[in-house]
């Protein structure tokens, strides 16, 4: 009994000082124990190994988002340049090539600029700072950079909300990922139809459901619909490049919040992007 006493209290030392950083191998006369500390020694040296490896690599990561940041601004701004003066010279039977320039050359601006968020939270470059903020001021935001969009296809954007909805987010990052939502509602939406954002207040989180009136999604593409770069069937008719959904699930999850999807192909989807609902304390 006093044997097994010294080999509890010898593990439990070892653990104390794994988790402080200061564990040591010591000299003790019982093999098992012995044994133990040594293999827990291995163990140990391994973790670290790996965690300076992966230190490299993120530190890699950021280096190379970095340099693709920096070195795309330039030929991309110059493309546009140039893309605008051939719009101002060229006849008009080649317009319709001119104005492809100019859209793939945005496309190609907006995955750039995805990418390199998606990389950035990846890595931990950008830290979000999720604070009490009433989601009224979410809504505006994020209605106000599809109103142009909406607007184009007489597509009506309808908020419904509870008063007194307060939620922990971050008001940029956030304002983007409900922003993604709505830029796919609109975007697979028919014209003159409506997009519905309504606020539910639970006991622990805000619910904000984004619904529209599109294709759906088939039951069998649910499960991808988050993925980075997937795009179902029914999306083929609309310019995307499948990161907008991973990005925005990606901004929730940091804020300790999650996302969810419900839709049925032929009738609409309805996408819920649920916040950790702010509870002041008496």
């Amino acid at each position: 009994m006093f044997g097994s006493n010294k080999i509890v209290s010898r593990l439990d030392e070892m653990l104390t000082d794994a988790i402080n950083g200061r564990f040591s191998e010591t000299s003790y006369d019982e093999t098992e124990l012995s044994r133990l500390e040594g293999k827990f020694r291995q163990y140990l040296t391994g973790k670290e190994t790996a965690a300076e490896k992966i230190q490299a690599e993120r530190a890699a990561i950021k280096e190379l988002v970095t340099d693709i940041s920096h070195q795309t601004k330039t030929p991309i701004a110059n493309i546009s340049l140039y893309t605008q003066l051939l719009a101002e010279i060229s006849p008009p039977e080649l317009m319709p090539y001119v104005e492809q320039i100019r859209l793939q050359s945005e496309k190609l601006e907006f995955l750039i600029q995805s990418l390199t968020k998606i990389s950035r939270l990846e890595s931990d470059m950008i830290v979000l700072h999720p604070k009490p903020q009433e989601v009224s001021l979410l809504l505006e935001a994020a209605v106000r950079e599809v109103k142009g969009q909406a607007d184009a296809k007489q597509t009506t954007v309808l908020v419904k909300m509870e008063e007194g909805a307060v939620a922990n987010y971050d008001m940029r990052w956030t304002t983007e990922a409900l922003g993604n939502l709505l830029d796919n509602a609109v975007k697979y939406s028919p014209e003159k139809s409506t997009v519905t954002v309504c606020v539910d207040i639970m006991e622990m989180f805000i619910c904000i459901r984004v619904e529209d009136e599109g294709p759906g999604i088939p039951e069998e593409e649910m499960a991808q619909v988050f993925e980075r770069f997937y795009r179902g069937k029914n999306a083929a008719r609309a310019d995307g490049n499948g990161v907008g959904l991973y990005l925005a699930r990606m901004i929730v999850c940091k804020e300790r919040g999650y996302m969810k999807v419900s839709a049925r192909a032929g009738s609409g989807s309805c996408f819920r992007m649920y916040l950790p609902r702010y509870i002041q304390r008496r």
